[in-house]
């Protein structure tokens, strides 16, 4: 099994020409927008729903990359999303950013994404929407899930 077989989706992001830095690769922090990219255009197609309209939010409580290999404009990228840990009101995204050449997939960065389910109006914590909870569970890998 090749590393992005370890991954049950992945998501295809491009890079933009603003993604550059002066010294002409991707700057790091863009690697994190990488992720939230993947992740919630995943999440709205998965569940068929505007995520925004749900009476629970997901807001990045974590998150965490290791940097292995620089892109750079006009590399076009592949996401790979899992789940590590599928809780009451979190979730923790285990991803790889894979530069996509066409017939194969070279890893530049792996990290983490956690979201915490939180109330609209009240921004305190609640149990993930069930819309999202019945689209996160066949990425869990192992025995993650929790009730």
């Amino acid at each position: 099994m090749t590393q992005d077989q370890e991954y049950p989706v992945l998501w295809p992001v491009p890079t933009r020409w603003a993604d550059n830095d002066h010294y002409g690769h991707v700057n790091n922090v863009t690697y994190y927008a990488y992720f939230d990219t993947a992740v919630n255009a995943w999440l709205i197609h998965a569940t068929g729903t505007d995520i925004r309209d749900l009476p629970a939010i997901g807001i990045v409580a974590e998150t965490s990359c290791k940097f292995l290999d620089s892109l750079s404009f006009p590399d076009q990228l592949k996401v790979g999303i899992r789940i590590a840990r599928l809780g009451n009101s979190s979730i923790k995204y285990e991803l790889a950013i894979f530069r996509d050449s066409g017939d194969s997939l070279h890893l530049a960065a792996t990290g983490t994404f956690v979201h915490v389910y939180v109330d609209n109006e009240t921004r305190k914590p609640i149990p993930i929407p069930e819309v999202i909870r019945a689209a996160a569970e066949p990425l869990v890998v192992g025995a993650a899930t929790e009730v």
